[in-house]
């Protein structure tokens, strides 16, 4: 086998693990609609994590008597990029592994963080987050097999 395809092969093993601990994470989260979780890896250390919520201080229920998500809830990967802002370390070269691919305004921040690479195992319903990541030339890679 190729020095390169060795090396994918062995990505894949490490985003499939990374992936599997994100599904973990969203469990924690109190949301009933969607659970999502969110880890930032940087050199093969997981820096920061993140799950979908409300923040810090207000109700854990996310949804309204509608059963309509909360306008306050944070989506997984903003509660990770701002755990990790508010921390010593840098999310700038990491790789973000989410649950459910990032919407318009997580993918602006994605950018802004310095996040370099995303992974992701489901699609969200609209994929403008990801086009919009892709043009900015973030590599963004959708690991198959976790649909719904």
């Amino acid at each position: 086998m190729q020095e390169v395809e060795v090396q994918a092969k062995k990505q894949l093993k490490y985003d499939t693990a990374y992936i599997n601990m994100a599904f973990e994470w969203g469990k924690l989260s109190h949301c009933k609609r969607k659970q999502v979780g969110a880890l930032i890896v940087k050199g093969r250390m997981i820096i920061s994590d993140g799950f979908n919520g409300a923040p810090t201080g207000f109700d854990n229920c996310c949804e309204n008597e509608n059963g309509e998500t909360k306008w306050m809830v944070l989506h997984a990967e903003a509660n990770a990029i701002l755990k990790v802002a508010a921390s010593t370390q840098s999310s700038k070269g990491a790789t973000l592994y989410i649950t459910l691919s990032p919407c318009r305004d997580c993918s602006k921040l994605i950018l802004q963080a310095g996040i370099t690479r995303v992974v992701y195992a489901r699609a969200y319903k609209d994929l403008s987050g990801v086009d919009f990541l892709k043009q900015a030339g973030i590599e963004v890679y959708h690991i198959p097999g976790y649909e719904e």
